[in-house]
């Protein structure tokens, strides 16, 4: 009987024993799993970092993360920006005239941003205006020509405010931005050659560059995505074409617009 009590009471307690150690050696394979887990996530994830540092990104033209070939170039200077246009350092031209003052702005809209067409509208213009209304000459000429270019510079000055970047929009900060590469691009013998490969792979990075800021706002934007691949594989073909007809002129238009030479030359296949 005693014997019985003893092998009952030793049963369970046998049992018990053998329930803890299989439960905590679950746990601790369970823990040595998670372990090997995370030190593999965290590895393929440190392999990810560092093949982007080390790969050219096809889209910017440059290192992944980088932006040293592009500060300094001369498309960089080249572009407008709103801080640009609307910086405190952007100070208004100020001509001192006998009339009176003639306040310009830094950036004027439509084009008019060249010194020839400055000078011609808000110098030349408004004395040829005072001129061609004076068809008399008597004892009051002076004081009638005299308020008709008070007149004239007070339109100057309106004109001026309105013809300011400032006012201007989107679309009027990118045509200027466009009407300055054509420039800055092209040869002082043909100043607007829209067709010169140089000029149209400025562009094209410019449209490049306004894209990838938009699609950094708007990721789930699948439209200008592709449009985005389409841009970098014009690009391509135009420096590809560059490279064919002038291996100089090649390799000076990169370091001009910010880009590699690895990162343009393995983007297209023929």
């Amino acid at each position: 009987m005693l014997r019985s009590c003893i092998a009952q009471a030793s049963r369970p307690l046998a049992s018990s024993s053998r329930a803890e150690l299989h439960v905590s050696a679950i746990c601790l394979a369970k823990r040595q799993a998670s372990k090997r887990t995370v030190s593999k996530l965290q590895a393929k994830v440190d392999r990810k970092h560092t093949k982007d540092a080390n790969r050219l990104y096809v889209v910017l033209g440059s290192e992944y993360n980088k932006e040293d070939k592009w500060i300094g170039c001369d498309l960089q200077k080249t572009v407008l920006t709103p801080d640009d246009v609307y910086s405190e350092d952007a100070k208004p031209q100020v001509l001192r005239l006998p009339e009176g003052e003639l306040k310009i702005p830094s950036h004027l809209n439509f084009g008019i941003e060249g010194g020839e067409e400055k000078k011609l509208l808000f110098e030349v213009l408004p004395t040829l205006t005072v001129e061609r209304g004076v068809t008399t000459f008597d004892e009051d000429t002076v004081e009638r020509a005299k308020a008709a270019m008070d007149e004239e510079l007070q339109k100057a000055n309106m004109f001026a405010r309105l013809a300011d970047l400032r006012n201007a929009n989107a679309k009027g900060l990118a045509y200027e931005s466009r009407r300055r590469i054509i420039v800055a691009f092209s040869t002082p013998q043909q100043p607007n050659d829209t067709g010169r490969p140089e000029v149209q792979a400025a562009l094209l990075t410019f449209r490049i560059r306004n894209l990838w800021s938009h699609l950094l706002k708007f990721r789930k934007d699948v439209a200008n995505r592709r449009a985005l691949r389409q841009l970098v594989h014009d690009r391509a073909k135009v420096l590809h074409y560059l490279n064919r007809l002038d291996r100089d002129r090649y390799e000076a238009i990169l370091p001009r617009l910010g880009l590699d030479k690895g990162s343009v030359e393995g983007e297209l296949v023929i």
